[in-house]
């Protein structure tokens, strides 16, 4: 009797066991577990994280992942404004912010984003020249994430990020692009090099400049030092004038000068007016002096020894 009573007993709790294990979910940090009660849901039964008991049968839970994720977009053909085929591919990232609206509001939220994303590159591009969407990539996929963005909020989600990855142009216009570049490093090349020609000429014309300046410092220098020692001379000249003139002019103070000395500076006056460029024949005032004075001269030449009769 014990035996019969035990055994249901124990089948019950197991079974209480299983249905309260089965009851519980735990949530994740990066989850949020939306409950359906007999079908019906609403913005308040987001559940989580942790533990978040659900009743068998009567209820449903539904785990809604938050993480940020991407979508490739494959490579497709867009026309530009200038009708010129192009293709491009690229990335977008996004999130679910609203678990509630993102379950509810379409069925499937991945691949409703690929094809907004597709059909919104395609309008995109359709007004955009080819030069353009060649140059102004992060301004395109600003515009694209602003409008995936628009269409995706309604089902509770948020583009993050469009990266295009590779645009490919036609043929053609990758040749004309190869010869333009090919141009324009020529023209660098071009640029690089009279730049260089320009500052070996400036280089050359301010070592011109230098020694120019250096051989006119040393003209200047010995012009200089060929006056100082002119200067020095004249000064030199002059001191020894000026003595001759002290000596004379002590002799007359003290009486008659020397006729000899008289003599001798008449005639270095008459020798110096000759040694003169312009050569004239002068004629002193007072001849008869002058005679006089030669005769005085003459005179002490006279009693003057010969060299050998010399003490």
């Amino acid at each position: 009797m014990e035996l019969a009573v035990i055994l249901p007993v124990a089948f019950v709790i197991l079974v209480l066991l299983v249905i309260a294990i089965a009851s519980i979910k735990i949530v994740n940090q990066y989850e949020r577990l939306l409950v359906f009660t007999l079908g019906r849901t609403s913005p308040n039964e987001v559940k989580g994280p942790g533990w978040v008991f659900v009743v068998p049968i009567a209820q449903r839970g539904v785990r809604v992942d938050l993480r940020e994720r991407f979508i490739e977009i494959p490579s497709q053909t867009n026309i530009t404004r200038d009708n010129a085929p192009i293709s491009i591919d690229f990335l977008i990232y996004w999130r679910i912010v609203d678990p509630y609206r993102s379950i509810v509001e379409v069925q499937n939220f991945e691949g409703a984003l690929q094809n907004i994303a597709t059909t919104t590159l395609r309008a995109v591009i359709g007004d955009i020249l080819l030069d353009d969407v060649l140059s102004k990539r992060e301004q395109i996929n600003e515009v694209l994430r602003t409008k995936m963005d628009e269409v995706t909020e309604r089902w509770g989600g948020k583009v993050t990020t469009v990266e295009i990855r590779e645009i490919i142009p036609p043929r053609d216009v990758q040749d004309a692009m190869n010869r333009q570049l090919s141009a324009e490093r020529t023209r660098r090349a071009v640029i690089i090099e009279s730049e260089g020609a320009r500052q070996s000429a400036i280089n050359v014309a301010e070592g011109d400049a230098q020694a120019t300046v250096r051989q006119a410092e040393g003209s200047r220098q010995a012009a200089i030092l060929r006056a100082e020692g002119a200067r020095q001379a004249a000064i030199l000249e002059a001191e020894g004038r000026s003595q001759a003139i002290s000596t004379v002019y002590a002799a007359i103070k003290k009486g008659e000068p020397d006729p000899t000395l008289v003599a001798i500076l008449q005639l270095d006056a008459l020798a110096k007016f000759a040694e003169s460029d312009n050569a004239k024949i002068v004629v002193p005032f007072e001849s008869a002096g002058l005679l006089g004075a030669a005769q005085t001269l003459r005179s002490v030449l006279a009693a003057a020894p010969e060299d050998g009769e010399r003490p």
